[in-house]
C-alpha cells in the first residue's frame, strides 16, 4: 500500500508541477479555451465582417467596400490572436515566461496590423486617381507594389524589435551581401532600370499592341520589374527581358491614329486612256467622300497612275482609315475592294494578271526533208 501512496502522490506532484510552473489541468483548460475561440472563429467573423458590410452598403462609394473585402482575412485572425492572449492570460506564469508570452502576443498583433495595411494598399490606391494624369497605370501599379513592400519590411522590423532584434546591424551586413550580389546579377539590375525608362518615357501601357523588332509581337499584359510579359496573337505568353524592350525598335501599334491602305491595283494594257482617268477618279470619289476614311488634309492620300509593270497599268491607292481596329478596319478594306472591281468593271475594262508570250519559230516535224537536186547546166557548144 505505501507503494501505492508514493506512486499516486508523484502522479499528483507532476499534475502541479506540469510544464513552465502550470499544472497540467491549467494547461488543458487555457487549451480549452484556445479551441473555444477556434471554433467560434467563424462565427464571431462572420457576424462582424455582416455588421461592417451593412455600415459600408450605405454609402456611395466603392472604396470602403473594396477595403472590407480585403480586410476580411486579417479580421478572421484576430480571434485567434484574443483565444491565444485569454488562454496566456489564465495559465498566470512566472515572470521570464510571461515576458516570452507577451512577446508573441504583440508579435501576433503586429503581424495582423500590417498584413491588414498590406492588403489594403490596393484598394487605397484607388484614391491616387488623380495622379493617373502625371503617371500611367503601369507606374501606379509599381507604385502600389514599393509601398506595399515597404510595409512589409516595416512589419517585419517591428516584429524583430519587439523580440529584441536590432535592424541596423542587419541593414549593414545586408548591404555588404548586397555589392557582393551586385556584381553578379548585373542583369537583374539593368533589367531594373530598363523597365524604370520604358514606364518614364511611356513607350506603350498594359493592353497595347506592340511589335518588338526580331524578338515578338503581341498584347501587352504585365509589366514587371524584370521583364514584361506579352501574349503573342496565338494566345502563347512571351517573357521579354526589360533590356530587350529598351534596346531594341518597339512599334506600338495602339498608339496609331489611323491605319494605311497601300494597293497596287493592275489593270490591262488594253485600258485607254479615258478608262483610267475613270478608273482613278472613281477611286478618288470613294475614298475622299467616305466617312470611313481620313480627309486628305489631315493625312496623305493619293490615287495616281503609278507605273508600268511586265503584265499591268498600275494604279497605287494610298488612304488612312479613320479606325485604329483592326476588325473595323478589315471591313472598310474589304467594302473598298468591292467599290474597286465595281469601278474597274463599270468602267469597261479588267484586272491584268501576271502573263509571259512565248515566240517559237517553226520548228522541223518528224517527216523526212524532201531532197532537192542541184541544177546542171549543159557545156555550150563551140
Amino acid at each position: 500500500m505505501q507503494n501505492l501512496h508514493d506512486f499516486w502522490a508523484l502522479v499528483k506532484d507532476v499534475w502541479q508541477t506540469g510544464a513552465f510552473g502550470v499544472d497540467i489541468g491549467a494547461l488543458l483548460t487555457a487549451l480549452g479555451i484556445f479551441v473555444v475561440f477556434l471554433a467560434l472563429r467563424g462565427l464571431i467573423t462572420r457576424t462582424i465582417i455582416r455588421g461592417l458590410r451593412i455600415r459600408v452598403s450605405k454609402t456611395k462609394t466603392l472604396i470602403d467596400d473594396e477595403l472590407l473585402t480585403a480586410l476580411e482575412e486579417p479580421i478572421r485572425l484576430f480571434p485567434i490572436i484574443l483565444g491565444a492572449f485569454l488562454a496566456l492570460q489564465f495559465l498566470n506564469l512566472e515572470d521570464r515566461y510571461q515576458d516570452i508570452a507577451d512577446k508573441f502576443i504583440r508579435s501576433l498583433i503586429t503581424a495582423a496590423i500590417f498584413w491588414a495595411l498590406y492588403r489594403a494598399m490596393k484598394p487605397l490606391s484607388t484614391l491616387l486617381i488623380k495622379l493617373e494624369k502625371i503617371f500611367t497605370d503601369v507606374m501606379m501599379d509599381w507604385l502600389v507594389k514599393a509601398v506595399k513592400l515597404l510595409v512589409a519590411f516595416i512589419g517585419v522590423a517591428a516584429v524583430l524589435e519587439i523580440w529584441g532584434i536590432q535592424v541596423g546591424p542587419i541593414l549593414a551586413g545586408l548591404g555588404l551581401f548586397g555589392v557582393a550580389v551586385a556584381l553578379g546579377a548585373q542583369d537583374l539590375f539593368k533589367n531594373l532600370i530598363a523597365g524604370i525608362l520604358i514606364i518614364a518615357e511611356r513607350r506603350f501601357n498594359k493592353d497595347d499592341w506592340v511589335r518588338v523588332d526580331g524578338v515578338v509581337e503581341g498584347t501587352v499584359e504585365q509589366i514587371g520589374f524584370r521583364s514584361t510579359m506579352i501574349r503573342r496573337f496565338d494566345k502563347a505568353p512571351v517573357h521579354v527581358p526589360n533590356t530587350k524592350l529598351s534596346d531594341n525598335a518597339v512599334t506600338n501599334f495602339t498608339a496609331m491614329t489611323h491605319r494605311r491602305i497601300y494597293w497596287h491595283i493592275g489593270v490591262e494594257y488594253r485600258t485607254t486612256i479615258d478608262q483610267l482617268k475613270a478608273i482613278r477618279d472613281g477611286i478618288e470619289d470613294y475614298v475622299v467622300g467616305s466617312d470611313d476614311f481620313a480627309s486628305p488634309s489631315e493625312v496623305s492620300t493619293f490615287v495616281r497612275i503609278d507605273r508600268f509593270s511586265d503584265s499591268s497599268i498600275d494604279i497605287m491607292l494610298y488612304c488612312f482609315t479613320n479606325t485604329t481596329n483592326w476588325g473595323e478596319w478589315l471591313e472598310i478594306k474589304e467594302r473598298l475592294a468591292y467599290k474597286v472591281k465595281e469601278i474597274v468593271e463599270g468602267a469597261g475594262t479588267g484586272f491584268a494578271f501576271p502573263s509571259q508570250s512565248l515566240y517559237v519559230e517553226q520548228l522541223p516535224g518528224d517527216k523526212p526533208e524532201i531532197f532537192v537536186p542541184p541544177t546542171t547546166q549543159k557545156p555550150q557548144e563551140t
